[in-house]
């Protein structure tokens, strides 16, 4: 009589051609995700940005003057002025410059990478910073 043995079990060599293949996919793709939640911070203080924007013209059809605001984080109730302007948590922003007819206003988020400003045209540029430092102030 003849037995035959059966292998019920993974090789050494496939089990390393496994781990292998895991590694080159992360490789690829944890600096895709990382670069895709950059990406999300710097869009929430840029949405931000454009609600203290929206906040400041209807202070300004009320009061026929723009108001400042100093660097403030997140979720901030002290806004009497701009009470519709409700910032991310993590994003820091300011309004300087206001007078009557003209303001400067900038955003951006701990995590992001650009600082974002915007005045009363409208006009939103973009800057370069490094993550996890305010240019701001806060």
């Amino acid at each position: 009589m003849s037995k035959t043995e059966t292998s019920n079990g993974f090789t050494l060599i496939e089990l390393i051609i496994v781990v292998a293949a895991i590694g080159i996919l992360a490789s690829i793709a944890i600096p895709q995700f990382m670069s895709y939640r950059t990406g999300s911070f710097n869009s929430s203080a840029e949405s931000d940005l454009r609600n203290i924007q929206t906040s400041e013209e209807a202070y300004y059809s009320d009061n026929n003057a723009y108001v400042n605001l100093t660097p403030t984080e997140g979720y901030q109730a002290s806004l009497p002025n701009l009470a519709s302007a409700r910032l991310s948590e993590l994003v820091c922003a300011s309004v300087t410059g206001a007078a009557s007819n003209d303001f400067t206003a900038k955003a951006q988020h701990k995590n992001g990478d650009a600082t974002y400003t915007t005045s009363q045209q409208g006009n939103m540029s973009e800057t370069s910073k490094a993550i996890g430092l305010y240019d701001i102030g806060c």
